[in-house]
């Protein structure tokens, strides 16, 4: 953080610009000069460079835009690389032919891929429904339909109405994430106040704040994440709606929230983004199941899990190792799943079959909110299967249990949960740690001083058992 903080003095003693806010109605932009804003070619993806300077060759504008420029000024490493042109995604896709994708219906987008890299190119967007609209050689648009729907909760459907970059600045979400780098003179425009609200360390949103969430709701947790990850504070005006306009993101699709949430808890600084995301009544709509277990306390205390995990995985991103979506969705939804769990075996179900029947119900539930792939729910089940297993260590167990292909994860697991407090798990924990330090014959003989459980007798049920009970559930019900 500190890091960021001398990047941005830095830039402003460089530059000597103290830029006020633009308003809307002022098209004046404040321009920095190449010499003044540090941003080198060097730094720019190749591939970026390649789409800006195609556009150029096809006689059109192009810009880099949004979190990358920003990224920059502060002498961060931008993860990607958006460019905004003048060019609508047909003419994107002509210019770069095979290499381009058109998708997108609520947003019309041209994806480039050079490679493994993809750069995301969208065409101005403008103001108004679309109505007579021109392109840049005057002729009227081709879209069929209006180009931009909104329903009645205020909530953008559509939105292919293009424009001038005076009026796409206007429809971008925040002021730090306006800001345009020109290619062709190597400059940066700012219309909205980006560079004062960098000064400033502050995140505001272009426009006011209640119609800008109501149009795009996943706008609230970016500003959760931003203002976590550029340890920037967010604007009273732009804060000041959160709390109450939460229930909007149960709108959401659930596709693009699982996309969401990865973003906000793999940023590196996850256990801010939480305690933000609780602060503004945002985290019970994204885990609803997890936000009820954690307003309660367990045995006094605060249940520490879920903010043991997100610092293992704020430690891992920092370390520059791989993180696993279906460890964080394991590590939210533990307590859910243990809590339902009892409830099935308070019902008389066997052991198992509670757990996979708490599994199914909590994943389920939780798919309602986030759309949690099947490869991850997969690998969910086989972390908590694996909780159960890694205590029945003894002889030829240990090695087919470290032979799983989610042994380490729930190792990991495991451990998050001893740091979270489960003391009966820590012996556990710290065998099995011992173990992977020993050499294969050595394995065998730790493994083999292992105590055998004792066997507990099995209570076998009638076949017609869990039939006759499911019959007298559903009959009660009804009545």
């Amino acid at each position: 953080m500190q890091r960021i903080i001398r990047k941005i003095s830095a830039f402003f003693s460089r530059t000597k610009l103290l830029p006020e806010p633009a308003s809307r109605g002022n098209n004046s932009p404040v321009i920095v000069k190449r010499q003044k804003h540090g941003i080198s070619r060097k730094q720019i993806d190749k591939s970026a460079l390649d789409v800006l300077y195609g556009l150029k060759r096809g006689g059109y504008e192009g810009y880099l835009v949004g979190g990358c420029v920003r990224d920059l000024l502060l002498g961060l490493e931008p993860k990607d690389f958006d460019v905004v042109t003048d060019a609508e995604p047909d003419q994107v896709k002509s210019v770069f032919k095979q290499r381009c994708r058109l998708i997108g219906r609520r947003f019309r987008l041209a994806h480039v891929r050079f490679g493994r890299m993809m750069i995301e190119v969208a065409t101005f967007r403008g103001q108004g429904d679309g109505d007579g609209r021109k392109d840049r050689f005057g002729r009227k648009g081709k879209l069929s339909g209006p180009a931009r729907e909104v329903d009645d909760a205020g909530r953008l459907l559509r939105d292919n109405v293009y424009g001038t970059i005076e009026e796409d600045v206007w429809r971008r979400d925040f002021t730090v994430n306006a800001l345009y780098y020109d290619i062709r003179t190597f400059s940066i425009t700012d219309y909205a106040g980006g560079l004062e609200d960098i000064k400033k360390g502050q995140l505001r949103l272009i426009g006011d704040p209640k119609t800008r969430y109501r149009e795009d709701p996943v706008r609230m947790i970016r500003a959760i994440r931003f203002a976590a990850k550029l340890g920037f504070k967010i604007e009273k005006r732009t804060e000041k709606p959160i709390t109450s306009l939460a229930p909007l993101l149960n709108d959401v699709s659930n596709a693009r929230m699982f996309e969401e949430v990865l973003k906000l808890f793999h940023s590196g600084v996850a256990i801010e983004v939480f305690e933000k995301l609780r602060h503004y009544g945002l985290f019970e709509h994204l885990f609803p199941l997890t936000e009820e277990i954690l307003s309660k306390e367990k045995d006094g205390f605060p249940r520490m899990l879920v903010i043991e995990a997100l610092k293992s995985t704020d430690s891992r991103i920092q370390e520059g190792k791989s993180v696993n979506p279906a460890f964080l969705f394991a590590a939210m939804l533990w307590e859910p799943m243990l809590q339902r769990k009892q409830d099935f075996l308070d019902e008389g179900f066997a052991h198992q079959d509670a757990f996979y029947a708490a599994c199914n119900d909590v994943i389920e539930q939780q798919i309602k909110r986030t759309a949690i792939p099947k490869r991850f729910t997969a690998q969910m089940r086989d972390i908590w299967n694996l909780q159960h297993r890694l205590p029945k260590r003894h002889g030829d167990r240990a090695q087919k249990i470290v032979e799983h292909p989610r042994f380490r994860a729930a190792y990991d697991f495991l451990g998050v949960r001893a740091a979270a407090g489960e003391t009966e798990v820590q012996s556990i924990f710290d065998w099995w740690t011992a173990y992977q330090e020993k050499d294969a014959v050595e394995q065998v003989a730790f493994a083999n001083s292992v105590a055998k459980p004792e066997r507990k007798k099995r209570v076998r049920r009638n076949r017609n058992f869990y039939r006759k009970r499911s019959q007298s559930a559903e009959s009660g019900s009804k009545q």
